[in-house]
């Protein structure tokens, strides 16, 4: 009788405390590490898996399969592409409705949203968002307090819309000038700058509540490839490595880093060989984690990506990797199926290998905390957008002004022509370019200004003829296909002036014009400022963050 009182009294312990053995939650009250490490332990294999995820999907409004991973799931993080983002009052929407149905979730945990929104080129969140003048602007201006502005600014318009984790900034050195790739969305050559300026940029995101991931760990500047489509080889030494691309985050890491992008990119002067820095333990253990003491969250490149997926030979197989290299999060850009074996490969390794499945419990840990911290309290990133505070607030206004400002101080004079170069001394412009903002401030500038757009299946006879009927080219000039036609002018004598936007590294190319000025952008604002400059509106006070082969290039500053 004795044993059976006993047995109902434990049944009854049981029955009462089970509800506190189960009732934490992301709201409880506590320390960030000890409340994440309690959650952690709660969970099934199968809920703390999926805090490893983030996942895209095709679409402005959230696919079913998306929706499925949210609710099934409990997925840990989503990320926005440039394809889900052209209304944004839709992305609102969207992004609050995925945040509805995690927080319904067991333990009330939140999504990681986030996008790629570095500034200048890479801007992923389009629509009512700002166009800004990037980071080889930040670093032709050489003001911290630039950075700052940039990252707060391009924060606050992000936290409007509930994304609360941006991939930026970009701290890849500019140290190849061929590469396409990286170009004006690196802050320029310099590794202490470039650590200045990430820092900075780090800080105006925080203040936001943005969590800030520094890319593309340990450096995608030193190569003319992309990772998108192969696995690119670096050949510099690690001593190289160590006192150049990794500089900034050794900076960084020292002043709270919250997380770090892994980059597909393989250095085989190095112990890691041939392998990707994406899927190897020596890259992110021994050197991120130990030798630079990084602390925080570590996140994949897109996994979809081939730099990933040819080395590891299959996307299960580059999860596995990516995880037990120490990754945190892998990301795919598009959304598996649940029974994907990149899925269903994964858990079954964490009940066959007791110490893949302690990897995944120590990444889901980390994440957690970085979510208690960051998507807590009165900085953080609202959770569910207010849709009629986003009509109201994007663009943001005050940004709008910093930007245009940030976009004068960048305004860099390569050759001086006597400017300024008034409509009276130009005579008959042609305005020449591919951008709509470049003619729209160009004929503000110059009235009356004839306009050539050129074309990739233009020839350039054409554009001769209307050449030769102007006393002064005004060529706005980007890449390889401007050069093509820019090359053409030579012969005629004219007077050329270029209007270099992105990278001016081609100017290289055509020594032999009179003028061109550096604006780094194709943002309107980038456009405004530079016609400024021309016109002796404003001084140009802008450095080249890298040097052009030509030296003689560089007009010497008062």
């Amino acid at each position: 009788m004795m044993i059976g009182l006993r047995k109902k009294l434990h049944l009854l312990f049981f029955v009462l405390c089970a509800p506190c053995i189960f009732s934490l939650s992301f709201n409880d009250k506590g320390d960030p590490k000890e409340l994440a490490a309690q959650i952690v332990s709660q969970m099934t294999d199968a809920e703390v898996l999926a805090q490893t995820f983030m996942l895209g999907w095709v679409g402005l409004k959230p696919s079913p399969l998306i929706l499925d991973w949210v609710r099934q799931r409990n997925l840990g993080g989503i990320k926005i592409f440039g394809w889900n983002t052209s209304n944004t009052l839709e992305l609102a929407e969207t992004v609050g409705t995925l945040q509805k149905e995690s927080l319904k979730g067991r333990f009330q945990i939140p999504l990681l949203v986030a996008t790629d929104q570095e500034g200048g080129w890479i801007r992923h969140v389009k629509g009512a968002t700002s166009e800004t003048p990037g980071n080889m602007a930040i670093g032709a201006s050489g003001y911290p307090q630039d950075a700052y502005w940039s990252g707060y600014y391009i924060g606050r318009e992000l936290a409007v819309l509930g994304i609360n984790m941006n991939f930026a900034p970009t701290v890849d050195l500019y140290t190849n000038r061929d590469s396409t790739l990286i170009g004006p969305r690196s802050f320029g050559i310099d590794p202490v700058n470039t650590g200045i300026f990430g820092l900075a940029f780090m800080r105006g995101q925080e203040a936001v509540g943005i969590i800030t991931t520094a890319k593309h760990f340990p450096g995608h500047g030193d190569t003319d490839l992309d990772s998108h489509g192969i696995l690119p080889k670096i050949g510099v030494s690690f001593d190289v490595l160590w006192d150049r691309e990794l500089a900034p985050y050794r900076m960084l890491s020292l002043e709270g880093l919250p997380a770090v992008m892994s980059g597909h990119l393989a250095f085989p002067n190095t112990e890691a060989g041939m392998m990707p820095a994406s899927l190897s333990p020596w890259f992110l253990k021994n050197v991120l984690r130990e030798k630079i003491g990084f602390q925080g969250v570590v996140i994949t490149d897109d996994l979809m990506m081939n730099g990933a997926t040819m080395s590891a030979g299959s996307l299960s197989r580059a999860a596995k990797q990516a995880i037990a290299a120490g990754n945190d999060i892998i990301m795919f850009s598009e959304t598996p199926l649940l029974l994907d074996p990149v899925w269903t490969v994964l858990l079954d390794s964490m009940k066959k290998e007791p110490e893949f499945k302690e990897q995944v419990y120590e990444a889901a840990r980390r994440v957690l905390e970085m979510k208690l911290k960051y998507l807590r309290g009165e900085k953080a990133v609202p959770l569910i957008p207010d849709v009629e505070n986003v009509k109201k607030s994007l663009p943001d206004a005050e940004g709008t002004k910093f930007f245009l400002d940030l976009a004068a101080r960048s305004v860099t004079v390569i050759k001086d022509s006597d400017f300024p170069l008034t409509p009276a001394s130009a005579g008959n412009v042609l305005l020449t370019g591919q951008y709509l903002a470049f003619f729209k401030q160009g004929r503000i500038a110059y009235p009356g200004a004839k306009s050539y757009w050129y074309a990739p299946d233009f020839g350039v006879a054409d554009f001769l003829q209307y050449a030769r009927a102007a006393d002064t080219i005004i060529f706005c000039l980007s890449d390889e296909l401007g050069m093509r036609f820019l090359k053409s002018l030579q012969p005629l004598k004219k007077k050329v002036i270029v209007f270099s936007v992105l990278s001016p590294v081609y100017l290289d190319e055509a020594p032999w014009v009179d003028g061109a000025i550096a604006v780094y952008s194709y943002a309107n604002e980038s456009f405004v400022a530079g016609f400024s400059v021309l016109l002796g509106k404003i001084e140009p006070r802008g450095q080249l963050p890298f040097p052009l082969l030509q030296p003689r290039w560089i007009a010497p500053k008062e």
